[in-house]
């Protein structure tokens, strides 16, 4: 097994080596607990309530008997939430992009997909065999021409989006996605894993952030994962898409369905987040306060109007030396290079969450403060 030896010191030498960091002992300011939600003492208590009941696994796949009634209303309130008819639980957003994209597409077809979107949905749209055409981010005039030259092509339509690019922290034109997938056809697949709890200004994400509608062709998934707290993924979509999905996407099919606790647990969070609609937000405030605060400490940071504020390095080795002065003093915030960003496009990825104290944002302002470009002469 040499070679995997030789092609990991190949990855420390272009500074591209990745390990696991263990959090304890550290402050931690790039998950994707937004909304402060993972140890809310309801949702820790529903949990709890349902490990006694149900014990740790679901034990079966959905279509064996790993369907309880948690896994039905955490559906149904997702469902609700989102506005949509109807929703289907997965494993995690990789699953769920995976099944879902793959169930739906198909030789014969096209996918048209933004060449920022996640990982998941790029591996997603290769395992499908339908044609795949990559726009330019969010650079809609280029899918337009896409869609003109070869859309008569093909049987089936697909344009495929994050709606938060996971990245970036920027946000797709919904309403210019809307229009060009009614003109052209299409069926629009959003990927809503950093939009849902954050946009909108009650947190049900893309739709409400621009005031539309759903329409049948349009298809949202979500992740429990993020401003929720939990863990697993839904799509939502029509009743149709449900029960289509439920008989042909392989990683719900084939897969353990998520823990009733979790799904108990999950519930119970987005019970708090429309209950409480005041942490979108205060969220969208003090990511924007710490947005100005970094900006005046000179560093190339961006905005836009989510809690993902990525602080561009470029250079991957700088990346790594940023990440690692941070660690000495006792704050976590990854180094995000190639593969997960383009080549010299490495950044430190802050993120904003409601579970930072006065004293944790004092820490990290005096911590960046050390790490700060020199001022311009």
């Amino acid at each position: 097994m040499e070679w995997l030896r030789e092609e990991t010191n190949k990855l420390k030498e272009q500074n591209l080596y990745r390990k696991r960091l263990l959090r304890e002992g550290l402050k931690d300011f790039c998950s994707n607990d937004y909304l402060a939600l993972r140890d809310h003492p309801e949702v820790i208590e529903e949990a709890i309530k349902t490990l006694r009941e149900y014990g740790l696994g679901s034990g079966a796949s959905a279509l064996v008997s790993g369907y309880t009634k948690h896994h039905k209303d955490l559906e149904d309130i997702l469902a609700d939430f989102k506005g949509l008819p109807c929703c289907v639980l997965f494993g995690s957003g990789y699953l769920a992009n995976l099944g879902a994209i793959h169930a739906l597409a198909g030789e014969g077809d096209a996918l048209f997909s933004d060449e920022l979107n996640h990982a998941s949905i790029i591996d997603a749209c290769r395992l499908s065999r339908a044609k795949l055409f990559i726009y330019k981010h969010k650079d809609y005039e280029h899918l337009e021409e896409l869609l003109k030259k070869v859309r008569k092509d093909y049987k089936g339509c697909f344009v495929v989006s994050d709606t938060v690019f996971s990245m970036d922290g920027d946000i797709a034109h919904i309403p210019t996605l809307k229009r060009l997938c009614e003109e052209y056809e299409c069926l629009l697949y959003l990927d809503e894993a950093h939009a849902t709890g954050v946009l909108g200004k009650s947190g049900m994400g893309g739709l409400e952030e621009f005031g539309e509608e759903w329409e049948e062709y349009l298809v949202l998934m979500g992740t429990l994962s993020k401003a929720l707290g939990a863990y697993g993924a839904f799509v939502c979509g029509s009743e149709a898409l449900c029960e289509y999905l439920v008989n042909r996407a392989r990683s719900l099919i084939f897969s353990t369905s998520l823990p009733p606790a979790v799904c108990a647990g999950a519930r119970r969070a987005v019970e708090i987040l429309r209950r409480e609609v005041w942490r979108v937000e205060k969220l969208r405030e003090l990511s924007l306060r710490l947005y100005g605060e970094l900006k005046g400490m000179g560093f190339e940071v961006y905005y836009n109007r989510t809690p993902i504020l990525p602080l561009m390095v470029y250079e991957e080795k700088k990346a790594v030396e940023l990440r690692d002065a941070l660690l000495e003093k006792g704050i976590l915030l990854q180094a995000i290079r190639y593969p997960t960003v383009q080549k010299n496009r490495a950044r430190l990825r802050l993120t904003v969450s409601l579970r930072y104290s006065e004293e944790d944002l004092e820490l990290l302002k005096d911590a960046m403060k050390s790490i700060a470009p020199p001022p311009n002469p």
